[in-house]
Protein backbone atom coordinates (compact mmCIF):
# COMPACT_ATOMS: atom_id res chain seq x y z
CA UNK A 1 0.00 0.00 0.00
CA UNK A 2 2.71 2.47 0.99
CA UNK A 3 4.66 1.53 -2.12
CA UNK A 4 1.77 2.57 -4.37
CA UNK A 5 1.33 5.88 -2.55
CA UNK A 6 5.07 6.52 -2.72
CA UNK A 7 5.15 5.71 -6.44
CA UNK A 8 2.20 8.00 -7.22
CA UNK A 9 3.64 10.79 -5.05
CA UNK A 10 7.10 10.73 -6.62
CA UNK A 11 5.69 10.42 -10.13
CA UNK A 12 3.54 13.48 -9.46
CA UNK A 13 6.41 15.46 -7.97
CA UNK A 14 8.73 14.69 -10.87
CA UNK A 15 5.93 15.52 -13.32
CA UNK A 16 5.49 18.92 -11.69
CA UNK A 17 9.25 19.50 -11.83
CA UNK A 18 9.34 18.65 -15.54
CA UNK A 19 6.48 21.08 -16.27
CA UNK A 20 8.23 23.73 -14.19
CA UNK A 21 11.43 23.19 -16.15
CA UNK A 22 9.63 23.67 -19.48
CA UNK A 23 7.95 26.84 -18.18
CA UNK A 24 11.31 28.22 -17.04
CA UNK A 25 12.84 27.38 -20.43
CA UNK A 26 10.07 29.25 -22.25
CA UNK A 27 10.50 32.20 -19.89
CA UNK A 28 14.28 32.37 -20.35
CA UNK A 29 14.10 32.11 -24.13
CA UNK A 30 11.11 34.41 -24.58
CA UNK A 31 11.58 37.16 -22.01
CA UNK A 32 15.31 37.45 -21.39
CA UNK A 33 16.32 41.12 -21.67
CA UNK A 34 19.67 40.39 -23.32
CA UNK A 35 21.59 37.58 -24.94
CA UNK A 36 24.00 37.35 -21.98
CA UNK A 37 21.19 36.92 -19.46
CA UNK A 38 19.61 34.30 -21.74
CA UNK A 39 22.87 32.31 -21.77
CA UNK A 40 23.17 32.55 -17.97
CA UNK A 41 19.55 31.41 -17.60
CA UNK A 42 20.07 28.48 -19.95
CA UNK A 43 23.21 27.51 -18.04
CA UNK A 44 21.32 27.50 -14.76
CA UNK A 45 18.50 25.49 -16.33
CA UNK A 46 20.93 22.87 -17.60
CA UNK A 47 22.36 22.58 -14.08
CA UNK A 48 18.82 22.20 -12.72
CA UNK A 49 18.10 19.55 -15.38
CA UNK A 50 21.17 17.54 -14.35
CA UNK A 51 20.10 17.69 -10.70
CA UNK A 52 16.59 16.58 -11.67
CA UNK A 53 17.92 13.63 -13.66
CA UNK A 54 20.24 12.63 -10.78
CA UNK A 55 17.37 12.83 -8.27
CA UNK A 56 15.17 10.69 -10.51
CA UNK A 57 17.95 8.12 -10.96
CA UNK A 58 18.69 7.94 -7.23
CA UNK A 59 14.98 7.67 -6.42
CA UNK A 60 14.51 4.74 -8.80
CA UNK A 61 17.73 3.10 -7.62
CA UNK A 62 16.79 3.34 -3.94
CA UNK A 63 13.29 2.02 -4.56
CA UNK A 64 14.65 -0.91 -6.59
CA UNK A 65 17.25 -1.81 -3.95
CA UNK A 66 14.69 -1.54 -1.14
CA UNK A 67 12.30 -3.70 -3.12
CA UNK A 68 14.85 -6.46 -3.69
CA UNK A 69 16.78 -6.47 -0.41
CA UNK A 70 14.05 -7.46 2.12
CA UNK A 71 16.32 -6.49 5.01
CA UNK A 72 19.01 -9.08 4.38
CA UNK A 73 21.41 -9.99 1.61
CA UNK A 74 21.89 -13.34 -0.01
CA UNK A 75 25.21 -14.51 -1.33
Amino acid sequence: MFGKVKKIFFTGVFGILYVSFVAQLVYVIGWAPSFDSMLIGLGLLSLEWLILIAARYLSKRSSNSAQHSNGYRRR
